[in-house]
């Protein structure tokens, strides 16, 4: 890795980066946001028989984004880098928009690294339904904010995100983006695409780099990204059927890999990489979930045009739990606590999940929306569907009968709930901060009050 230089940019139409939801307000926290242009040179790599090798470098300008607190004491000393995501076709920060709650209310600092050539180049993406539209990188949509960037492809793209992390670790003068606080560690993140990508990095090039803490991934397939080639983008649809990978029990650093119901199956088969827990890894699949989720889509589900809602699992709370685990887990604190694996109906090609009663996937992280359900909450949509609604899963009405034999009445539900949130608390799989907000996913209008003799549901008298 060589020396990054960092220049901040403005003027233009501001920051380009897609984002369906917004966070919390920066400004109202202390938290400042800034763009940068990020400098240097990265080798590419490839196989030498069984030992991957540098085979030539290239010049980088790429971009990073930055929010961070602007005083140090509000800062808690850990750098969180999320290599962002470029399916649209375009950069987005799937990982902050989880996140953001926790990052904010923590004192973390984050910075989103543009490290894939469709980034910065452009591209026409790799999930229908989901692209942007054209191929115009950066500088041609924005040229008063964005000339001079220049990425030469993603054979670079995994000494570009390292050599980015390890200059963050040392703001030594007063145009680094992270002037003024005090780096103790980094973690990485990453999710879908960006999660294979860490995958790849995490099994051959964590030694080399020493850039980074921990890895926490999101949402990866069987397979990890491939290496890359110059002057383009990688192909992410070679990944899928490609052969399964997992991370070396021998990784030198602690990794932690959340994945729904859509990554365990669906053709990202997260399944035949599955793994034992050991001293640096952890994995947790978490019940209820799909890749995308409304928390991610927000306001616009309605444009996606699936033919039912899109999935409403708490996989947020999960992902912030994982990343304050992660953070003590990196910083020689105990390890995060193992979760059993999502139960599967049989171990041959037609895989399935078993159900419960209600319909709801069995094992994995538990939360109350599938521990005290009023819904069926799937990352597996079935039938001829664009790729775009496989992603983001469905939810679906519950049984009012089974919802009835289960509950006496909305306050008996709501009793179990508030429960079943106290259960994943002291689980380690949510943190105590987002009780509250758990609670208010509640949804006590589903319940039926009681059922007649014959098992039919009586409405009325609800909570």
């Amino acid at each position: 890795m060589t020396t990054v230089t960092f220049r901040e940019m403005a003027g233009g139409a501001g920051c380009s980066i897609i984002s369906a939801t917004p966070g919390p307000d920066l400004a109202a926290h202390g938290y400042g946001e800034n763009e940068y242009a990020a400098a240097g040179t990265a080798e590419r790599h490839a196989w030498d028989a069984d030992t991957v090798v540098a085979v030539g470098s290239a010049d980088y300008t790429t971009r990073i984004l930055v929010r961070r607190p602007l005083a140090d004491d509000d800062f808690n000393g850990t750098v969180v880098v999320e290599w962002l995501n470029v399916s649209s076709g375009a950069d987005a920060a799937p990982e902050y928009t989880y996140l953001a709650e926790e990052l904010i209310r923590g004192g973390y600092a984050w910075a989103g690294v543009s490290a894939q050539y469709t980034g910065i180049e452009g591209g026409e993406g790799s999930v229908d339904g989901l692209s942007t539209g054209g191929a115009s990188g950066l500088a041609a949509k924005d040229p008063d904010r964005y000339a001079g960037l220049d990425h030469p492809g993603d054979a670079y793209c995994y000494d570009i995100f390292a050599s980015i992390g390890a200059a963050l670790r040392s703001p030594t003068d007063t145009d680094h983006p992270l002037s003024g606080l005090s780096v103790r560690q980094l973690l990485a993140v990453g999710e879908s695409q960006s999660a294979m990508a860490l995958t790849t990095y995490a099994r051959h090039f964590v030694g080399d780099h020493d850039a980074f803490e921990g890895i926490l991934i999101h949402s990866r397939a069987a397979a990890g990204m491939p290496f890359g080639e110059v002057g383009r983008g990688i192909d992410i649809d070679t990944v899928f059927g490609a052969e399964p990978v997992t991370i070396p029990a021998s990784v030198g650093i602690p990794v932690l890999t959340v994945q729904t119901e859509t990554d365990v199956l669906t053709n990202f088969l997260y399944v035949r990489s599955r793994q034992p827990d050991s001293p640096r890894i952890r994995t947790w699949e978490v019940a209820g979930t799909s890749h995308a989720d409304l928390h991610q889509i927000g306001p616009y589900e309605n444009l996606l045009g699936c033919p039912t809602p899109v999935n409403r699992g708490q996989q947020r709370f999960v992902l912030r739990a994982a990343l304050r685990h992660l953070a003590s887990w990196a910083a020689g604190g105990t390890a995060p606590p193992s979760a059993p694996p999502l139960e599967l109906d049989n171990a041959g090609d037609a895989r399935r999940f078993l159900l419960d009663e209600i319909g709801n996937v069995r094992g994995g992280v538990r939360s109350p929306s599938v521990d005290a359900p009023t819904q069926v909450l799937s990352g597996i949509v079935a039938g001829d569907v664009h790729r775009i609604c496989v992603l983001f899963g469905s939810t679906t009405p519950a049984d009012p009968e089974a919802l009835g034999r289960r509950y006496a009445g909305a306050e008996d539900y709501l009793a179990r709930y508030r429960a079943a949130t106290t259960d994943m608390i002291r689980a380690g799989f949510a943190l105590d901060d987002d009780r509250d907000e758990i609670l208010g996913d509640a949804r006590p209008d589903l319940v039926p009050a009681s059922v007649d003799s014959t098992g039919s549901p009586v409405t009325g008298g609800q909570y």
